[in-house]
């Protein structure tokens, strides 16, 4: 098997966590402000779920959840921190779109 296949397969394994933790943080945004929702508890729900989100995925996958703060670092650092930038960008942006998915078939459906 070729070393970037395998480097790539070991990516996604490790990018899951991530995926999984920004899906569920945005269907916990989307359905807290949602018209149906009680009024003014948006805030509780939304800083739990983020203080859960670090709590699991940290120790897993060094997660992020902030774009910025994982580029500047990798700006910073260099190396093979800029090489595995692009996962701290696609995975987020995977959950995110998972969820505009899901959301709207499940909640508004």
């Amino acid at each position: 098997m070729p070393i970037r296949l395998v480097i790539m397969m070991k990516a996604i394994f490790v990018s899951m966590p991530e995926v999984v933790m920004i899906f569920m943080f945005v269907i916990v945004i989307l359905c807290a402000t949602d018209k149906h929702a009680p009024a003014g508890f948006s805030p509780i729900a939304i800083g739990l779920r983020l203080i859960l989100i670090h709590f699991i995925s940290i120790p897993v996958a060094n997660t992020s959840v902030n774009l910025a703060r994982s580029t500047s670092q990798a700006l910073l650092i260099g190396g093979f921190s800029l090489q595995q930038l692009w996962l701290f960008w696609i995975a987020p942006l995977v959950g995110t779109l998972i969820s505009g998915v899901v959301y709207p078939t499940i909640y508004l459906g």
